[in-house]
C-alpha cells in the first residue's frame, strides 16, 4: 500500500490540515487540566518540523476523550496547544471552535512556519457520523490534507476520512505523515516480509479480539508466544480446568481452529505450562464504573496443568518465562501484541517483564522487534525498555485491524505515491 509521503508534498505557503493523534492522558491538578503522558505529541514533532522547514501554514485537528457532541471544558485541547508550543519551541495559536468563522479566520491568518491547533473535532457528533457537510466545514480551512493519526485511521471520521476525500476531490493532495508511514511501513511491509524465525508474542485478554490476527500470522510465523487471559480459553479448548481465570467458553471451537491450523502449517504454538494464580474475593466495595472491586489474595505459583475452582491465573509463570525467553533469543523478527498477564500489579508483572526484556535483549542482538501498541507499550515503558525496541505502533484498535489485513479508513483515503 505505496501513500503518498509528506516529503512528496509542495507545502510552501499551503495551509496543510494535519490530522495527529492528540488523545492525551489528562487529569485535574489545582483546577487545571494538566497533561500526565506527552508521547503522542512528541511523535508528531518530526511531521511538524518537516512541514515547518517547507514553509507550510499548518492547522492541526484532534479529538480528545468522549464528549459526546458537545463542548466539555476538561476535555478541551487548550492544554495540549501550550505543551505543543512548549514542546516545539514556537508559539502554536489555538481556535476555540474547529469549524466556523473563528476557525477559517485563524487558519487564513496564518504566515508560513506558523502553527494553529483547532478545538477538539469531537465536540461535534458530526465528526464521527462522518458528516460530509461538517466534513466540508473542516476542508474550507486547507488546501492539502496530511493524516499523521495512526492511531484513528481504522475509523471513517470528518476529519480522518471525509475531508480528505473533499480536498483531494478538488485536486488537493493527502499525504501520510512522517508516524504514519513509519506505522505502514512496519506494521505492514515489514510483518509481510519477515525475516526468520520469525516469532510472534500475543496475549491480552480476549482470544475473539484477535483471532483474525491469528488467523493472518500462522500464513507467517515459524512460533506463537500466548500469554494473558486469552490462554485460558485455549486450555479449556484442549480439556484443562481453568478455575476463575478470565477466558471465553463460547469461544473454544475457534481456539481449538487456530491450534489445529497451526499443527497442519507446523507452527510451533506454545501455551503457558505454568501460571501465577491468585484467589478473588469480593470487597463488596464498588468502583467508580460501579464495577465490583475485587481483592487478590494469596497470589502463588502454580505447575499443575489445572488451575483450582477458587483461583484465576494472572501471569505466566518463570518456567514458561524462561521458555518464551529461550526462544526469542534466536528470533530474527518479533511481533508483540499482548501483555502476558495483570502487569499493572507488581505481583503479576513478572512474566510481561521477563518477555519484555527478551524482546529488547534480542532487538540489541539484531532482531527487528515490532510492538502492536496498546497495552504492549505501556508495559515496554513501565519496564524502562521503550527505547530498546525497533518500533512501537501507536494504535491500538488500528494496529490490530491493520495486522488483521483489513484496509483502514484513514489510510484508504490518502493519495496513492
Amino acid at each position: 500500500m505505496q501513500k503518498l509521503s509528506v516529503n512528496g508534498l509542495n507545502v510552501n505557503n499551503k495551509r496543510v490540515f494535519v490530522r495527529v493523534d492528540y488523545n492525551v492522558p489528562m487529569e485535574e491538578k489545582d483546577g487545571k487540566m494538566v497533561i500526565n503522558d506527552a508521547t503522542r505529541i512528541q511523535e508528531t514533532l518530526p511531521t511538524l518540523r518537516l512541514l515547518i522547514d517547507k514553509g507550510a501554514r499548518i492547522i492541526l485537528a484532534a479529538h480528545l476523550g468522549r464528549p459526546k457532541g458537545k463542548p466539555e471544558p476538561s476535555m478541551s485541547l487548550r492544554p495540549v496547544a501550550a505543551k505543543l508550543s512548549e514542546l516545539i519551541g514556537r508559539p502554536v495559536a489555538f481556535a476555540a471552535d474547529c469549524i466556523g468563522d473563528a476557525a477559517e479566520k485563524a487558519a487564513a491568518a496564518l504566515k508560513p512556519g506558523e502553527l494553529l491547533l483547532l478545538e477538539n473535532v469531537r465536540y461535534y457528533n458530526e465528526e464521527e457520523a462522518n458528516d460530509p457537510v461538517f466534513a466540508e466545514k473542516l476542508a474550507r480551512l486547507a488546501d492539502l490534507y496530511v493524516n499523521d493519526a495512526f492511531g484513528s485511521a481504522h475509523r471513517a471520521h470528518a476529519s480522518t476520512e471525509g475531508i480528505a476525500r473533499i480536498i483531494a476531490k478538488r485536486g488537493g493532495k493527502c499525504a501520510a505523515g512522517l508516524l504514519m508511514e513509519r506505522e505502514l511501513k512496519f506494521l505492514g511491509q515489514e510483518l509481510e516480509n519477515p525475516l526468520h524465525p520469525f516469532v510472534v508474542i500475543l496475549g491480552g485478554a480476549k482470544v475473539s479480539d484477535k483471532i483474525n490476527v491469528i488467523d493472518r500470522l500462522l500464513e507467517k510465523a515459524d512460533t506463537i508466544l500466548i500469554g494473558g487471559a486469552m490462554a485460558y480459553t485455549f486450555k479449556l479448548a484442549q480439556g484443562f480446568k481453568v478455575g476463575k481465570s478470565l477466558s471465553e467458553p463460547d469461544k473454544t471451537n475457534v481456539a481449538k481452529a487456530a491450534l489445529d491450523k497451526a499443527k497442519a502449517r507446523g507452527v510451533q504454538f506454545l501455551l503457558p505450562t505454568d501460571n501465577v494464580i491468585g484467589t478473588p474475593v469480593d470487597t463488596g466495595k464498588l468502583n467508580k464504573k460501579g464495577k465490583p472491586v475485587i481483592d487478590i489474595q494469596n497470589p502463588r505459583v502454580n505447575n499443575d496443568a489445572d488451575i483450582p475452582a477458587d483461583a484465576e491465573g494472572l501471569d505466566i509463570g518463570t518456567e514458561t518465562a524462561k521458555r518464551y525467553g529461550q526462544i526469542l533469543g534466536s528470533a530474527k523478527t518479533i511481533m508483540w501484541n499482548g501483555p502476558m498477564g495483570m502487569f499493572e500489579d507488581p505481583r503479576f508483572a513478572a512474566g510481561t517483564n521477563y518477555v519484555a526484556r527478551a524482546v529488547a535483549d534480542a532487538t540489541g542482538r539484531g532482531a527487528k522487534s515490532i510492538i502492536g501498541g496498546g497495552d504492549s507499550v505501556k508495559a515496554l515503558k513501565q519496564a524502562g525498555l521503550g527505547d530498546k525496541v525497533t518500533f512501537m505502533s501507536t494504535g491500538g484498535g488500528a494496529s490490530l485491524e491493520f495486522l488483521e489485513g483489513k484496509i483502514l479508513p484513514g489510510v484508504a483515503a490518502l493519495s496513492d505515491n
